[in-house]
């Protein structure tokens, strides 16, 4: 096993990456994101904690006038080296097409394609997005779009 690979199965490496998100500044990501959507997107708005799995952005399209806000609350991944599926939980949206998207895949695994050449990368942020073992044992996760 190579380096890279011991690293990015670090349970270190995870708490590290959990405590620099939490510190990242909000403008920062939001000043990236748009970056990288530039002509596509601009967020105005952008909230996440991976350890409570939820997240919210306020997005404009271009060439948009009103603003698309999500929440999401209860995201994972589930699998093993060989194979992961993500799932998302619960997810609202202030469009209504919008919640008839979310309706569409809440709930639902989504297969994550095999890239061999990623593979450490993915299991990395599988391990960082792992489903944490419910404290009750009869605790449900409820799959919705409100």
């Amino acid at each position: 096993m190579g380096f890279k690979s011991s690293l990015l199965k670090s349970d270190l490496l995870i708490r590290t990456v959990k405590v620099g998100a939490k510190l990242t500044p909000k403008i920062l990501v939001v000043s990236v994101a748009n970056i990288i959507l530039k002509g596509i997107a601009e967020f105005s708005d952008i909230l996440y904690d991976l350890d409570q799995r939820t997240a919210f952005v306020k997005v404009t399209l271009y060439g948009e006038e009103e603003a698309i806000e999500v929440a999401l609350d209860g995201y994972e991944i589930l699998g093993n080296e060989d194979n992961y599926q993500f799932i998302l939980h619960k997810a609202q949206s202030n469009k209504p097409w919008m919640n008839n998207i979310l309706s569409r895949i809440v709930g639902k695994t989504w297969d994550i394609p095999p890239l061999p050449q990623y593979k450490d990368e993915v299991g990395f942020v599988a391990k960082l997005l792992k489903a944490e073992k419910a404290e009750n044992p009869e605790q449900e996760i409820v799959n919705e779009v409100v």
